[in-house]
C-alpha cells in the first residue's frame, strides 16, 4: 500500500514525487523502461554517453524553485553553461546569424549582420513578447488548467488579459506585420516548434516564447541535459521515495469512483488511493483506463510534431571551424516545411535541420577524435493506425545528411552512429503517435483545452505530462508534475507547498 503511485519516471513524474515526499507522503514511482527520465534520455555507443532528447534549459526558476522545496537548489545539485555564441542561424542566401546568452549581445550581432533597422525590430519584438509572457504566464503556466468560465470569473481584467496575450491572431501573420526582416521572420517563427505547433495557425500569444529564451536565456547543463534527470532522482531518494523500473504499468483499477490499485506487467497489484499518471494522456484513458470516454475528449486536438533525431559520431574541429553550441540550417522556404508536416502529412521535402554540439554545449565528453552532434528534423506524427514505412523515415535521414554536407557541417566519414523515427518514438512512449509536446496549440483555444491535471470523476487520478496542463517542454513537464502534486495535497487537505515561480 503506497500513499501514492506515480506511473512514469519522466520529469513530470519526478517532479511531483519529490513534491509530495516532501510533503512527508509514501511515494513508489513504477517505470516501464529501464532508466529514469523519459523522453529527456540518453544512449551510450562504444562507451560514450550522449543526450537523446532536449537539449536547451529554458526557465531555469522552474527546477530551482522545486529543489528548495526541498532544502537545495539548483546551484547546489546542477551548474548551468552558457556557451557564446549560443545558436548560429544559417540560411539560404548564405548569411549566418549568431545568437548570444545575453540579449545586448545578441542585438549587437543582429546590428553587425543585419542592419541597424533588423537590431530595433528585434528588440521591439522581444519587448512584444515580454507583455504577452508577463499577461499569460501566471494564469496559463504557473497557474492551475485556465478555462474561459475562470477568466471571467475575474470580470473585467480578463478581458482585458485576453487582449495582452494576444489569442485571436495568428503567430505568423504578427510577426510579418511586425518584423520586415526576412531573416528575423524565420527566427520568431521557429519558435512555434518548441511545442511543435505551425506558426501559421498557433495563435500569437506563443509569440512569447521567443522572450522566454531569448531575453530570459536558455542554458546548457555541465556534464549533459540527462544530469537534471540524475539531479530528481537524486534528491527524490533522499527523501524516501522508491523507483522501481522494468515496471510496465498495464491497468489502473477503478472502483466507487476513485483510483483503488494499478496493476503491473509481471501481475504484481499496487493498492492506493491516489495515481500520479506520468503518460501520455491518450494512453492513460485508452489503455490504463479501458472503456471510457474521456480518452477522446481529454486527447482532443491535433498532435504535436513528431521528429526525426540521430546522434553523429564527428571528427572533432577547433579554432575558426570549431561547433557552437547549437546550429540551425533553414531551408530555402521555410514555411513549406509547415504546409508538408500539417497539410500534407508528410516530412518536409527539405527540412530545417538542428544540430547541438553536446561538448561545446554542455561539457559532455566524446570519443577520442570524434564529439556528439545531436540531430533533429521535423516530421509529422504518426496517424495513429498503421506505421510510417520506413522508407520514409530512411529518406528523411538521408536528406538531413545531405543537408548537412552541403553545408559544410559535416564530413564524408563522420557516421550517424544512432537515430529514432517518429514510429520508434510512438512504440517507446504509447498513446503519443510519436508528437513530441502532447497536441499542438494551433488554435486560440488550444490552451483551454488541454487536460486539467486533476481527473474530473475519478477521485485520486491525477495528470502529469506534456500531454496535459501547461503543455510540452520540459519546464512545463516540470509545472505539471508539481501541478498534479499540488492538487492531490488539495484534495487530501494538506497544505500544499508555496511556489512562487515568477
Amino acid at each position: 500500500m503506497a500513499d501514492v503511485l506515480v506511473v512514469g519516471a519522466g520529469v513530470g513524474g519526478l517532479a511531483a514525487a519529490v513534491v509530495l515526499a516532501a510533503r512527508g507522503l509514501n511515494v513508489e514511482v513504477l517505470e516501464a523502461a529501464d532508466r529514469p527520465g523519459g523522453k529527456l534520455g540518453i544512449g551510450i555507443v562504444d562507451g560514450t554517453e550522449f543526450d537523446t532528447g532536449p537539449s536547451v534549459l529554458t526557465l531555469p526558476v522552474v527546477l530551482d524553485r522545486i529543489f528548495r522545496l526541498v532544502g537545495t537548489s539548483l546551484e547546489d545539485e546542477l551548474e548551468l553553461r552558457a556557451a557564446a555564441p549560443a545558436f548560429r542561424y544559417l540560411y539560404p542566401d548564405g548569411v549566418a546569424l549568431d545568437i548570444y546568452p545575453d540579449l545586448p549581445r545578441t542585438l549587437g550581432s543582429v546590428e553587425q549582420t543585419l542592419g541597424g533597422a533588423a537590431a530595433r525590430e528585434m528588440e521591439a519584438f522581444l519587448a512584444y513578447g515580454r507583455r504577452i509572457w508577463e499577461a499569460a504566464a501566471p494564469h496559463f503556466v504557473f497557474g492551475p488548467a485556465p478555462s474561459p468560465a475562470s477568466l471571467m470569473q475575474v470580470g473585467l481584467s480578463g478581458v482585458k488579459l485576453l487582449g495582452r496575450i494576444d489569442p485571436l491572431r495568428g503567430m505568423w501573420s504578427v510577426i510579418r506585420r511586425r518584423v520586415r526582416s526576412q531573416h528575423l521572420r524565420m527566427l520568431f517563427a521557429r519558435y512555434a516548434t518548441y511545442n511543435g505547433s505551425d506558426p501559421r495557425t498557433a495563435p500569437a500569444t506563443l509569440n512569447c516564447i521567443a522572450h522566454v529564451e531569448l531575453a530570459l536565456g536558455g542554458y546548457g547543463v555541465k556534464g549533459g541535459m540527462y544530469e537534471i534527470t540524475r539531479a530528481l532522482v537524486r534528491v527524490a531518494e533522499r527523501l524516501g521515495v522508491r523507483l522501481h523500473y522494468g515496471a510496465r504499468v498495464t491497468r489502473i483499477t477503478v472502483e466507487g469512483g476513485g483510483v483503488a490499485a494499478v496493476e503491473t506487467a509481471d501481475g504484481a497489484r499496487w493498492r492506493t488511493g491516489a495515481v500520479i499518471a506520468n503518460a501520455d494522456v491518450a494512453q492513460v484513458f485508452g489503455e490504463l483506463i479501458p472503456g471510457t470516454e474521456r480518452g477522446g475528449a481529454a486527447a482532443a486536438g491535433a498532435p504535436s510534431m513528431s521528429g526525426w533525431t540521430g546522434i553523429l559520431r564527428a571528427r572533432r574541429r577547433e579554432g575558426p571551424q570549431a561547433r557552437v553550441a547549437h546550429t540551425v540550417l533553414f531551408p530555402t522556404d521555410y514555411l513549406e516545411e509547415f504546409r508538408d508536416i500539417f497539410d500534407r502529412n508528410r516530412p518536409p521535402q527539405e527540412p530545417t535541420v538542428y544540430l547541438c554540439a553536446q561538448e561545446v554545449c554542455h561539457g559532455r565528453s566524446g570519443w577520442a577524435e570524434h564529439e556528439p552532434i545531436f540531430l533533429m528534423a521535423n516530421a509529422p506524427a504518426e496517424p495513429g493506425s498503421d506505421a510510417t514505412p520506413e522508407h520514409v523515415w530512411d529518406a528523411l535521414g538521408a536528406g538531413v545528411l545531405d543537408r548537412l554536407h552541403g553545408a559544410g557541417l559535416c564530413a564524408a566519414d563522420d557516421l550517424l552512429v544512432w537515430e529514432r523515427t517518429p514510429t520508434q518514438l510512438a512504440r517507446q512512449f504509447p498513446g503519443s503517435r510519436g508528437s513530441i509536446y502532447g497536441a499542438a496549440s494551433n488554435s486560440p483555444l488550444a490552451a483551454f483545452r488541454r487536460p486539467a491535471n486533476r481527473v474530473r470523476g475519478v477521485g485520486g487520478l491525477y495528470l502529469a505530462s506534456g500531454s496535459a496542463h501547461p503543455g510540452g517542454g520540459m519546464p512545463l513537464c516540470l509545472l505539471s508534475g508539481c501541478a498534479a502534486a499540488q492538487a492531490l495535497l488539495s484534495d487530501r487537505g494538506m497544505q500544499p507547498l508555496e511556489t512562487e515561480w515568477e
